[in-house]
């Protein structure tokens, strides 16, 4: 029997099943939403719509799929039958006071979200679980080097399933899990038309990660129209394949660049994507800049969404070559600027683009920058910057996640 790493988000989802009367777990496939459940409701009625025979009792009769009243129900991929939230509603309404009687899960996170807020407004809870993080990964078994995570982020993932199993051939896993995300999780909600087209758009976004997206290059090189792309790019950030950070603008009128930057929610599909398969090849590629920018911003995503807050990040890029990797904003307003690097001993020169934010942007009176980089110290790099290691930047982010 595989054993069960503990997941991050196991306290807020306590919370939240002890706040509302459901509760909504969205997330892309293989996560592990299943897992998850089963470890912390093991007395659950547990309804399945992955099953076509399952989905279909569920359309035909959904009073008999949700059990008898006192049962906790888990309905997994809600979004195959959004029908079944109006019975859930009703459910809900018939003992308001009850707490923690559904918990919902799905896999296109802006379609059921937009099901759930329009039938359920008031009665659930949402949360996010995207695949491991630093800490779950260190659970499986990886080492606490900053080094060794990242490269272990890069080639094997941070998929559940790929961390558990240890003697399982990763790029086989990934070509599946393309393979079946693909054929179930995208052709069978959205028309994307050609398949072989949009695998290859696929590819195209991998190498460009920790960039500006720009559609009208991606349509070229894909030999489709920009709209089309657009709606990809989209569909990618439903199923939580992509998170799309945008820029800053508060304040600083038309300085500042349009276009969002795409990160993958996990670096090992990038890897996969464009080929990457040895700790050379990641270290020293082209993309390795890139790919150490994704892996801090998608663990960033990650600490934040296991608080059940969602991101205030943006990066910013100003029209005269300023560029700040990351800004996470306070709920005072106040941003705390960081700098991601590829490097294991920081130099002074790498919080330039720091120092010139705070020199220019004094009205935001942002916090003191920081250097992020594979060092483990943590203290001042120049008078106005700081170095910090992984595990300090993702602490801060925590804290900033709490306040």
């Amino acid at each position: 029997m595989k054993k069960y790493i503990h997941r991050s988000i196991e306290p807020v989802l306590r919370m939240m099943l002890k706040q509302f009367p459901a509760v909504a777990l969205t997330g892309p496939r293989q996560s592990g939403k299943s897992t998850l459940l089963q470890h912390a409701l093991p007395a659950a009625r547990y309804v399945t719509l992955d099953d076509p025979v399952v989905l279909q009792q569920a359309l035909n009769d959904p009073e008999l799929v949700l059990g008898s009243e006192g049962e906790v129900v888990v309905i997994d991929e809600i979004q195959y039958a959004p029908s079944l939230l109006s019975y859930v509603k009703l459910r809900i309404d018939q003992k308001r006071q009850a707490k923690g009687r559904f918990v919902l899960t799905g896999s296109q996170q802006f379609a059921l979200i937009k099901n759930l807020g329009e039938t359920l407004a008031g009665r659930i809870g949402l949360l996010e679980l995207l695949p491991f993080d630093v800490e779950e990964a260190g659970r499986a078994g990886v080492g606490a080097d900053a080094l060794a995570r990242f490269g272990h982020a890069c080639l094997r993932g941070m998929y559940p399933e790929p961390n558990v199993t240890r003697s399982m051939d990763v790029p086989r896993w990934y070509a599946s899990y393309v393979q079946t995300y693909l054929e179930r999780d995208i052709r069978s909600v959205y028309d994307i038309g050609n398949l072989r087209e949009f695998e290859r758009f696929l590819q195209l976004l991998a190498a460009r990660c920790a960039q500006e997206v720009n559609l009208s290059n991606l349509a070229a090189d894909v030999g489709m129209s920009v709209n089309t792309i657009k709606k990809w790019v989209s569909i990618l950030e439903a199923c939580r394949i992509v998170y799309l950070l945008p820029p800053y603008h508060r304040n600083l009128g038309k300085r500042i660049a349009k276009s969002p930057k795409v990160y993958f929610l996990d670096i090992g599909l990038v890897c996969y994507l464009t080929g990457i398969r040895d700790r050379h090849h990641l270290l020293h590629g082209p993309m390795a800049g890139a790919l150490f920018e994704n892996f801090c911003i998608q663990e960033a995503v990650k600490a934040t969404l296991a608080r059940g807050v969602s991101p205030r990040f943006y990066f910013l890029r100003t029209h005269n070559g300023l560029e700040v990797d990351l800004l996470i904003e306070g709920v005072n307003g106040q941003l705390c600027p960081f700098e991601f690097k590829l490097s294991r001993t920081p130099r002074p020169n790498m919080g330039d683009s720091l120092s010139r934010f705070a020199a220019l942007f004094k009205e935001l009176n942002p916090k003191p920058g920081q250097v992020i980089s594979l060092a483990d110290k943590t203290g001042p790099l120049t008078r106005m910057v700081s170095m910090a290691s992984m595990s300090a930047f993702l602490e801060e982010v925590k804290a900033l996640a709490r306040s």
